[in-house]
């Protein structure tokens, strides 16, 4: 392609997707499920809706009627079920890092639920301190404040790109937690962050423990689309685009309603690791899907502005199929969006004139459309 037209493929490429997102502050609850007679309940489902956003969460209670949960930080209501019955709720409750313990003693079957939940009553007297129940409850408590202040200065490091000290905090907080969804997560999005801060030649054995981090995270969340989606930019991102697409397509077959941006962020990975027949791939995946996603048709159009070549005869410049389109259509989607101006100027560079005369097909009919009756 002629240099004379770099600069408009170098706007159209100027773009930087992080492969994963920042994670939110999450917060650990933990407790004992007790029945009226103080003995620990096996198997309680306790869940946890949130108040503000859609969020639900669900753990079951271990042999000894202990159960521990991770989640956003936020308000939410608590409910404790037992063989399909709710013997237990908390109408409100505040998930905000370490807190006590969130205790339940159930009231029987067929009774109205506990208003609230309230801890089972503890040993009295000057030797409670050497009841093997309290002994237990506060080598919990103290394990789990370990686990959560590890987890805290893991995601600290991460934040600030310090990968040996995330990777180091996330370890340990794997350990102590290896149930935990949100530490497998942030774990694997640290070895994706140091895989592309190493040296080329170090960089695939840290994707390989990235891989290895997010293989876990869906041992415990089969069902998560966008951990699916998170692995397959991590696997693109080394290369391993088969592997990638695979996730990818298991995303998709669990979210079908975000396969558009699914395939986009696939695509706009590729693109900016100059994979362009692959990303060319995806955005059209995109579209399909979705056939309203304006930022694909810029995308694809731009990605086709670089297989562009020059007409020795006239010097013109000469696009593959379809480009002008995919640009037009960017604008007319969004005439006012931030890649409009850079879409203009591929198209007059193509030679065309930019059209504007894009109509919603959901939009209602005019007033005036309108047939009226006497």
């Amino acid at each position: 392609m002629s240099s004379h037209y770099k600069p408009f493929v170098c706007a159209a490429f100027a773009i930087v997707l992080s492969a994963l997102p920042a994670f939110s502050q999450t917060g650990f609850v933990q407790g004992t499920i007790t029945d009226a007679d103080g003995k620990p309940v096996v198997g309680a489902v306790v869940t946890f809706d949130r108040t503000e956003v859609n969020s639900h969460v669900t753990v079951k209670s271990d042999k000894k009627g202990h159960y521990v949960a991770s989640m956003m930080t936020g308000i939410y209501a608590v409910s404790v079920t037992v063989d399909g019955q709710v013997r237990g709720k908390m109408p409100r409750y505040t998930v905000a890092g370490s807190a006590d313990p969130l205790d339940f003693k159930l009231v029987p079957a067929g009774q109205q639920a506990a208003a609230a939940a309230e801890p089972p009553p503890g040993p009295k007297g000057a030797g409670a301190k050497d009841d093997p129940k309290t002994k237990e409850r506060e080598a919990q408590l103290a394990k789990n404040k370990e686990l959560n202040d590890s987890f805290g200065a893991g995601k600290t490091a991460l934040e600030n790109k310090q990968w040996d000290e995330a990777v180091t905090q996330l370890t340990k907080a794997s350990e102590l937690g290896p149930t935990q969804p949100a530490v497998w997560a942030a774990l694997a999005e640290t070895y994706v962050g140091s895989a592309k801060a190493a040296k080329s030649a170090d960089a695939g054995a840290i994707y390989d423990k990235s891989f290895a981090a997010f293989d876990k995270l869906l041992e415990l969340t089969p069902t998560d689309a966008g951990a699916y989606n998170n692995y397959a930019l991590a696997l693109a991102a080394d290369k391993r685009l088969d592997d990638a697409k695979a996730k990818l397509s298991k995303a998709v077959e669990l979210d079908p309603p975000g396969a558009g941006k699914y395939y986009y962020n696939l695509g706009a990975l590729l693109m900016n690791s100059n994979q362009t027949d692959g990303a060319l791939d995806q955005f059209k995946k995109a579209i399909d899907a979705d056939p309203n996603y304006a930022e694909a048709y810029y995308y694809y159009g731009s990605v086709l502005v670089g297989k562009s070549t020059l007409d020795g005869a006239t010097g013109k410049m000469i696009a593959p199929p379809g480009t002008v389109e995919a640009l037009q259509k960017y604008v007319q989607l969004k005439p006012d969006g931030p890649n409009a101006d850079s879409a203009k100027q591929l198209i007059a560079a193509l030679g065309s004139s930019v059209k504007v005369d894009y109509k919603d097909p959901n939009a209602p009919a005019p007033k005036s459309a309108k047939k009226t009756t006497k």
